[in-house]
């Protein structure tokens, strides 16, 4: 019984620690605000200007423990998981305490409510996981099999029940900003607009690769590419929706659009605002 339970705890730690890892990562990598990492986890202990570094290497040893679950087949590569999560639970227990108003910061920035009972009680229970699976030995790629399926099902309960991220990340989705003022990095954009049937159509006749200007209106962005023929290609890539519409005009020296392509500019024109 023992075994078989260890044996399904073992890819629930394994994917715990790797979105845990993953999650500072990007965290630690696209710092929203100035100090943001630093009302996180345990870098609220220390000076600010760790907090950035302290948080890679927490996400990095989170991702060396998950590999060793799966390729390392010694008692280290099985006890250190239970020892990082022991020290977790040490950790959030005592941040509750001395600091209240803090997230556990345990998957980046999603992590941000305070530290609470459920957050201890799944830094216990992944403990116990890892202790059982350094009790029983278990390693290597996990296996789903009927006897560990319902105990994955589980575990895995478990640590929903017991993860207010569930509950944050639930509220984001209720109060999700519109397209207008959800903030989209160009160059997400330019890859959308170099996948579309829209840039096929007119790479050939474009000078260079990269837009000699670009710009925003509403869910909308812009960019203007020189072209053959002392002409401009302007193409808009709405930035909403797995399969973003792109569209195209070809503008001539005069400022008239001289060519369309399969894309009206008539079309275009209705469909995004003008700038003042």
């Amino acid at each position: 019984m023992l075994s078989t339970i260890a044996a399904a705890a073992l890819p629930i730690l394994v994917v715990t620690l790797a979105l845990g890892g993953v999650a500072k990562l990007a965290t630690a990598g696209r710092e929203a605000s100035p100090g943001a990492l630093a009302r996180l986890g345990p870098a609220v202990l220390m000076p600010e200007r760790f907090a950035r570094p302290a948080t890679y290497a927490c996400s990095l040893a989170e991702l060396a423990l998950a590999a060793g679950l799966l390729v390392v087949d010694h008692p280290a590569g099985r006890w250190l998981p239970a020892a990082f999560f022991a020290v977790a639970t040490y950790v959030l227990w005592d941040l509750r305490r001395r600091r209240p108003d803090v997230g556990c910061g345990c998957f980046g920035d999603v992590s941000d409510t305070p530290v609470g009972l459920r957050s201890i009680v799944r830094a216990a229970a992944l403990t116990a996981m890892a202790v059982l699976v350094g009790v029983e030995g278990v390693t290597g790629l996990p296996r789903v099999t009927a006897e560990t399926a319902p105990w994955i099902g589980a575990g895995v309960a478990l640590l929903l029940v017991c993860s207010p991220e569930i509950d944050e990340i639930v509220s984001r989705l209720r109060h999700r900003a519109p397209c207008e003022q959800r903030p989209t990095p160009p160059g997400r954009a330019l890859s959308r607009l170099r996948a579309s049937a829209a840039w096929r159509a007119h790479a050939g006749s474009l000078l260079t690769d990269e837009p000699a200007d670009m710009w925003r209106e509403l869910c909308w962005r812009f960019f203007v590419f020189p072209a053959q023929g002392d002409a401009e290609v302007v193409f808009a890539v709405h930035l909403d929706g797995r399969r973003p519409d792109v569209r195209a005009v070809v503008v001539g020296a005069d400022g008239h659009v001289s060519a369309a392509g399969d894309h009206s500019a008539a079309s275009l024109r209705e469909s995004t605002p003008v700038s003042a």
